[in-house]
């Protein structure tokens, strides 16, 4: 059976995109259930951070070498931008104004400098 070799550029996104999805709903999946005692929502936050950690340190380690410090930590900020964003909506109910656009937007900015080769 051959073996699927994956890139390391697509290996390290889709880790952090699996690992911000955990993380997101670590940190605000509980706004929307505030019926949860607070140690109870503390504790279930942890409980889902464990998995964003399993997958947060090998996105880092394959990908480290590839991209330096500063790029995997750039990569993974949008990524968790864009995932809060889908979670706002989709979990919170929140809509997404022109002004997060805009100030996101700003952001991809930024990050493109930082892969840039001055």
């Amino acid at each position: 059976m051959p073996s699927v070799s994956i890139p390391v550029p697509v290996l390290t996104v889709g880790l952090l995109i699996l690992s911000n999805v955990f993380m997101t709903f670590a940190w605000y999946g509980h706004l929307k259930l505030k019926m949860l005692p607070l140690g109870l929502a503390i504790l279930i936050s942890w409980g889902i951070a464990l998995f964003e950690c399993i997958l947060q340190v090998p996105a880092n380690r394959y990908g480290y070498g590839t991209f330096n410090a500063a790029q995997l930590k750039t990569i993974q900020e949008v990524i968790t931008l864009a995932v809060l964003m889908v979670f706002s909506v989709t979990w919170l109910g929140e809509p997404v104004r022109w002004n997060h656009a805009v100030g996101f937007g700003f952001i991809v900015l930024g990050a493109w400098f930082v892969f840039q080769k001055f």
